[in-house]
């Protein structure tokens, strides 16, 4: 293993929670009709696809990018009120980051990525959106491991954890990802890595999907985790 990779919202930031408030709450306010199903569909999704998917599939009477702009906006007051760190998630990135090149790779737009890390001041140099890759962006190249240009496509295509590896300049089968949700999970798998879970109390991912993966109860018991793969 040449890298470690982690999820942001759900294995860092216990904001899973509060992304679904805030959402409800836009999809209430603007005439909307919430789904059983609409949290789970929507975690992993980049910006642009929950945005869309609130705005044609929920009826949210608001255009997509404006959609964005307003839970965006009220995710970005909540993390300066009081941001949802997970106990001892810091800690671990840090204590990894001694032995492993370390990157984020999440669906939270560039703004919620950047005021975690302010926050913390980890040492993570690498750290992506969903919403930065992609043909569109002209920082995006060519994988070395396919050959193709990603569509940006968020959780659960792999495309931002492929970017991530790219820019960190391994092969994301030496990488290992943290991840906490179904869509997640998928991603980090479809990207051919060693995955960890990390399991979202709130929202438990899928039990299939867990059978192929690590399972730790916490997200402090990481870094002896990653000590015990071969070749580590």
């Amino acid at each position: 293993m040449e890298a470690v990779i982690f999820d942001l919202d759900g294995v860092l930031v216990d904001s899973e929670k509060m992304w679904d408030e805030v959402r409800r709450a836009v999809a209430h306010e603007f005439h909307g009709t919430w789904r059983d199903e609409s949290t789970r569909a929507m975690q992993g999704m980049s910006t642009p696809e929950w945005a869309a998917y609130l705005a044609h599939d929920l009826g949210v009477q608001l255009r997509p990018s404006d959609v964005a702009q307003v839970v965006v906006e009220r995710m970005a007051r909540r993390y300066a009120e009081k941001p949802p760190i997970i106990p001892g998630g810091p800690d671990v990135v840090r204590e990894v980051a001694k032995h492993w090149p370390v990157a984020i790779a999440s669906s939270s737009p560039p703004l919620l990525i950047k005021a975690f890390l302010d926050i913390t001041r980890l040492p993570v140099p690498t750290a992506v959106s969903s919403e930065q890759v992609g043909a569109g962006n002209t920082k995006t190249r060519k994988m070395h491991t396919n050959g193709v240009e990603l569509e940006g496509k968020g959780k659960p295509a792999p495309d931002v954890y492929l970017y991530a590896a790219d820019l960190l300049g391994v092969d994301p089968k030496q990488c290992a990802a943290v991840e906490d949700s179904t869509n997640g999970l998928k991603a980090a798998i479809a990207a051919g890595m060693t995955v960890f879970a990390v399991p979202n109390p709130h929202f438990p991912p899928d039990p299939d999907v867990l059978k192929r993966v690590t399972v730790l109860s916490s997200i402090t018991e990481l870094p002896t985790a990653l000590k015990s793969l071969p070749d580590a």
